[in-house]
């Protein structure tokens, strides 16, 4: 049998899953890994400050899987254990409450954790009782950060660059593609390691494309991307990675100005909302929000998919006799396996949820995962159903800060999905390896989905 390179991760008993997590010698505390969720993984951030490390010439984008992921294989009995203690309770994620670390986000503040899908979405809906702007020295200004009008008019303005007409030509001219050119690659051989060799580069090669950027500068594009996350063990080299993308994308923002063309970044420099226009910082702003949001949650949400289907064969089975499954399959499979687990919050004001008076000033954390399974909203929740009555999930948030990007998100998805039942149709896993696992904390993912196929 071969053994794929996380197959120490599988010797772990369920019993020490729920307190295995010793992230580099569990010097990433809880406080880093939840910001760095709800920022979409841009950020870094402690009271202790930052803990750099030498910047190597060398890199490997999967050398920071394991850190920025965290070692929990099933967090969803705990946060069931969390949902059975109270809709809204003091304190820290059930998941953590046995772990040694500091739980302080913003030190002197009381923290709550939202479990129950009736709490999640009215603390989502609620901008004005429960604020992201908590966010804005982490990341700067981003209009997930914004509230009230601003938000209305900041979004306003994003939104027409994501309207249907473009996401239908950019499924035909450009995913499709992109697709098809990752499959090329392998599937001659008769097996594949889909995490490597589809989803992990599909989405950054959509956003550049998309983004109108020469071929030529793919490679170092991709770097960047990927560096803005590995602020979680290099400040260092995220906060290198941040400012060569913004000088980057001044230098491209300024030649659309000049000359725009067919690319989203001409949209956004002529975009207009009530006679405003973006200012260059609030498109580095929206740009700096897209790789994190448009390239890590769309390649680790993809791969849950396909991890949910290969793992339940009975369900891949109903997708290839019946195309029409694929969209509710998608939803399923965010709410099943969410690619982040948890929002953070804010109190602005003072509110009660569920029972629980939260204090303003209060920090929230938002635990969509558990959510997702609210045995009182989805029967039998554990259990992957792509043929499931639809519910709405809340992997792409709830109310006036919901996911700007989540159609985008789904026709990818469902691009990917049709591509492999078309030229892979008998796609299975790879008996010569052990068998694969999502793991996380902050963000879920399989690191390996090793595969074969006649």
């Amino acid at each position: 049998m071969r053994v794929s390179q996380n197959h120490h991760r599988n010797s772990i008993p369920p019993q020490e899953q729920r307190v295995a997590l010793d992230w580099v010698g569990r010097r990433l505390r809880w406080e880093r890994l939840l910001w760095a969720a709800a920022s979409g993984g841009s950020a870094c951030w402690t009271r202790r400050g930052p803990r750099p490390r030498p910047v190597t010439e060398v890199f490997d984008p999967f050398e920071l899987q394991d850190t920025i992921l965290g070692d929990v294989r099933d967090p969803f009995p705990e946060l069931a254990a969390g949902r059975r203690r109270g809709a809204v309770v003091a304190g820290p994620p059930e998941l953590f409450v046995d772990n040694d670390d500091d739980f302080e986000i913003a030190p002197g503040a009381p923290t709550f954790t939202a479990y129950s899908h009736e709490a999640v979405t009215a603390i989502l809906r609620d901008a004005e009782g429960f604020s992201s702007s908590i966010l804005a020295d982490v990341v700067g200004k981003t209009v997930i950060q914004m509230d009230g009008d601003e938000h209305r008019r900041h979004r306003a303005l994003i939104s027409p660059a994501l309207r249907q007409k473009a996401l239908a030509r950019w499924e035909r001219e450009l995913v499709g593609v992109v697709v098809d050119e990752l499959i090329d690659a392998f599937v001659d051989s008769g097996r594949a390691e889909l995490v490597r060799d589809l989803t992990f580069d599909f989405p950054v090669q959509v956003i550049a494309r998309i983004l109108g950027l020469p071929q030529r500068d793919y490679p170092r594009f991709q770097r960047w991307s990927i560096e803005l996350l590995s602020g979680l063990v290099n400040w260092e080299r995220a906060q290198a990675a941040a400012r060569a993308l913004d000088h980057y994308f001044g230098a491209v923002l300024a030649d659309r100005r000049r000359e725009p063309k067919d690319d989203l970044i001409s949209d956004l420099s002529v975009t207009e909302f009530d006679g405003h226009r973006l200012t260059d910082q609030e498109i580095f702003g929206f740009l700096r929000l897209l790789l994190p949001a448009g390239i890590e949650t769309t390649y680790r949400s993809s791969g849950n998919l396909l991890y949910a289907l290969l793992t339940h064969t009975d369900q891949l089975a109903a997708l290839r006799a019946d195309r029409s499954l694929i969209p509710p399959a998608i939803e399923e499979g965010l709410r099943w396996e969410p690619p982040i687990l948890f929002l953070i919050r804010n109190a602005a004001q003072d509110r009660d949820v569920c029972g629980t008076h939260i204090p303003a000033g209060a920090v929230v954390n938002v635990c969509t995962g558990a959510a997702n399974r609210d045995e009182s909203v989805y029967e039998d929740p554990d259990r992957f159903d792509i043929r499931r009555v639809p519910r709405q999930h809340v992997s792409f948030g709830w109310g006036p800060h919901m996911c700007i990007g989540m159609h985008l998100a789904r026709m990818e998805t469902r691009v990917v999905m049709n591509a492999l039942l078309d030229r892979l149709p008998d796609l299975r896993l790879d008996p010569e390896f052990e068998p694969p696992f999502v793991q996380g904390t902050a963000f879920r993912s399989p690191p390996a989905l090793h595969v074969c196929f006649d």
